[in-house]
């Protein structure tokens, strides 16, 4: 590869937290100008790391990294920094350059019409809804006009449409682009090949194809390593049964048995490391409050945003124990809005049964301490504390003690999201209030989450963009906010 095609090369590169925390070791790939690339591998494995050491935010420890220095890198992050929520869309645009950018205006306008988001330049970006916050992140790198692309989860809150509208881009333009998403339909129609984070080896595989076919060829790879370290396994066996053979038979033959044990510890080192994808998390059950009878929850009138103005509705839902309600709507109407007025218990318009308990997942996690620790997040979700519930618990999560004790803040998001779901389980809550909850949370956990939500036994609010894990939860009313 020519060093003018080359976009990024990583030549042994090494990277770790501390001493305890391994990310790359001696990890190496190239990527040439106008790729497409998918980044792949495990919750915490360092997919994020990768793309700081990519942009320079991060610096290697051992190892070189080559970027083109003609390269204009724009990089979209999993979320919008919360220094830059109390910005307005004007001030946010232009805190994406260097330099002071005169008549920014019409540029804004151009890349909010690209990711369709009506905006105005005053507004502060707090007050947008989580989906219209990713579409403003989208247009902010967009804006930069780069030469490469980097999205981190980028259709995390986006509605269908965005998410065709994003497709469509990454399609057609010429830029090189670095993907993170769990979406396997997304990442398809546009990857050209994969590099793949191995979180056991810490090492970087590189793959050519589209996304499916290069997800294939890494199944047929682990089935192989699989059958060879079975063969390998028998033979050790048997190895070993005749060195105890020989061994017994006393003289010459302790020599003989001394050779097969040589020969069962060379095969015990030849094992191929068989790559281990996510577990899943353990099937769970999250207990409703005990107690509650009647209407959970009832609502009587609304305020939805249309063109930016708030708009008062008239509806009647009442939401007993054990039903479930659908919320819908676009990106921006006001569903987080109303999920937050309704967790706070400030929510005109709506009733909430006595003493009921609510379990509030949002989906910027702004829920959690970022300063607590895991455990200390989970022992305060308990009313009844019990130290072997709580590790039961989080086990099951995946939360294990290598971070139990790590702040939440320095999470994955993927990792804080189970955290979410493991406090859910433990408050025991009597109304269960989620939106977008199936954001960052790998695929292999998703079908585990549905059937514990569609077995909830207290009142239920859902918001997702996703059809088909909506699908798989028992939905009883659906409140359509864009047809009213």
């Amino acid at each position: 590869m020519g060093r003018d095609d080359m976009a990024i090369r990583f030549n042994e590169v090494s990277f770790e937290y501390g001493p305890k925390k391994l990310i790359l070791d001696e990890a190496s790939f190239a990527l040439r100008r106008g790729s497409k690339i998918t980044l792949m591998g495990q919750n915490g494995a360092g997919k994020t790391t990768l793309l700081n050491l990519i942009t320079g935010n991060l610096k290697t420890v051992d190892g070189s990294i080559y970027v083109d220095p003609r390269l204009k890198i724009a990089y979209a992050q999993q979320v919008i920094p919360r220094e830059k929520l109390d910005l307005t869309v004007e001030d946010f645009f232009q805190s994406c350059f260097k330099s002071k950018i005169f008549n920014l205006a019409p540029k804004i306008a151009e890349v909010l019409e690209l990711v369709n988001l009506k905006a105005p330049l005053d507004k502060k970006i707090k007050d947008f809804s989580g989906g219209q916050q990713s579409r403003l992140l989208l247009a902010s790198a967009i804006i930069q006009d780069p030469d490469l692309l980097i999205l981190d989860e980028p259709t995390n809150n986006l509605d269908q449409e965005g998410i065709e509208r994003l497709t469509g881009y990454l399609m057609n333009c010429d830029k090189t682009c670095i993907v993170i998403s769990h979406d396997a339909n997304f990442l398809n129609s546009f990857t050209d090949g994969v590099l793949y984070l191995d979180i056991f080896t810490h090492k970087i595989e590189q793959y050519i194809g589209d996304y499916y076919v290069v997800v294939s060829e890494i199944e047929d790879r682990i089935e192989k390593e699989k059958r060879k370290n079975a063969q390998y396994e028998k033979e050790i066996i048997a190895n070993k049964e005749k060195a105890n053979f020989f061994a017994n038979k006393g003289g010459k033959m302790r020599l003989v048995a001394r050779k097969m044990r040589e020969k069962a510890d060379e095969m015990e080192r030849s094992k191929v490391h068989v790559r281990q994808e996510d577990k899943a998390i353990r099937p769970f059950e999250i207990p409703n409050q005990e107690g509650l009878s009647g209407e959970v929850l009832g609502i009587s009138s609304l305020t939805i945003m249309k063109n930016h103005e708030p708009k008062k509705i008239e509806v009647n839902i009442s939401l007993r124990k054990n039903e479930h309600l659908l919320l819908v709507g676009p990106n921006g109407i006001g569903k987080t809005t109303l999920l937050e007025s309704i967790a706070s218990g400030k929510a005109d318009g709506v009733r909430l049964a006595e003493n009921v308990k609510i379990g509030y997942y949002r989906q910027d996690f702004s829920t959690l301490n970022f300063e607590d620790t895991v455990y200390d997040s989970l022992f305060s979700a308990m009313e009844i504390k019990n130290e072997e519930k709580l590790r039961s618990t989080a086990a099951g999560f995946l939360i294990e003690k290598n971070i139990i004790n790590s702040k939440i803040g320095d999470l994955s998001e993927g990792q804080k999201g189970l955290v979410a779901f493991a406090r859910l389980v433990l408050e025991e809550p009597g109304l269960l209030i989620l939106d977008e909850p199936t954001n960052h949370i790998n695929f292999r956990h998703i079908p585990i989450i549905a059937e514990a939500l569609k077995n909830y036994r207290g009142g239920m609010i859902l918001v997702s963009h996703v059809p088909e894990f909506i699908e798989e939860i028992r939905i009883d009313e659906i409140l359509d906010l864009e047809s009213r």
